[in-house]
């Protein structure tokens, strides 16, 4: 592909400071995915341009794209979620959620479902007052159905029938029957198994069929959310490798 001129509405994950004055922006582009975008808009100005520049926005950008690299040459708001720095809490899972969801996609892979759910994830974060965890969890279980990595929750994903679950095992990709569980056991010890307990089955499934959006209200008690915590970071660590993410120790 020849020079474009080009625009595209994004969602700004990253930005960096390099030399001249310039900054890299790490963009999540609704028309190419992910890119890198060079800028030497000035992020300090007053102008529409500069205040497109920051992590939390949602913004419409002018790219010039050569063969190998994009540059933003102007820039301006949709909308701001600038409001969520002022709340720490929703600031630390904000920023978790814009780096894990930086980890998940691949370079220039339009991705519009996961783009379309970062936003409802961004209106309900800034004006939601509690329950932030189980926002954040629930953004998650939908970014597995996105990439096609979804637990199976409906059947034993080890035989395929339709038991009872007894255990959720991450390595198996879901539930898993007590028959099969068992026939695991003789086998020797397994990590990364977990009890169905504080009813996560059914959250799970909740959280999959149901829009962001029907979750405003909704907050899981503190033993079921740091159960899912648990087994969410580990499955997107072994289907995706995400893990050791800098801001998943602040939250």
């Amino acid at each position: 592909m020849g020079d474009l001129l080009t625009d595209t509405e994004g969602i700004v994950l990253r930005q960096v400071k390099t030399s001249y004055g310039r900054r890299m922006i790490l963009l999540f582009s609704k028309k190419y995915g992910k890119i890198s975008a060079g800028t030497g808009l000035n992020e300090r100005g007053k102008g529409k341009s500069s205040l497109a520049l920051r992590p939390f926005t949602y913004g419409r950008y002018e790219l010039f794209k050569n063969r190998d690299s994009y540059n933003i040459n102007g820039a301006e708001v949709l909308k701001s979620y600038y409001g969520i720095g002022e709340d720490v809490d929703k600031y630390m899972n904000g920023a978790y959620v814009l780096e894990f969801t930086e980890r998940v996609l691949a370079e220039e892979v339009p991705s519009p479902g996961i783009f379309s759910l970062l936003i409802d994830f961004f209106d309900l974060l800034e004006n939601r007052d509690k329950g932030i965890g189980t926002l954040v969890l629930a953004y998650q279980t939908k970014v597995f159905r996105y990439t096609g990595v979804m637990p199976q929750l409906e059947r034993c994903a080890i035989c395929g029938e339709e038991k009872p679950a007894f255990k959720f095992s991450v390595e198996e990709g879901g539930v898993i029957c007590r028959d099969c569980f068992q026939a695991m056991e003789n086998l020797g010890p397994h990590a990364l198994i977990y009890d169905i307990k504080f009813g996560i089955l059914d959250i799970l499934k909740y959280f999959t069929v149901n829009p962001l959006k029907k979750l405003e209200n909704i907050a899981l008690k503190e033993d079921a959310g740091k159960l899912l915590q648990e087994i969410i970071r580990e499955y997107a660590a072994y289907y995706l490798d995400v893990s050791d993410l800098k801001s998943e120790k602040l939250i």
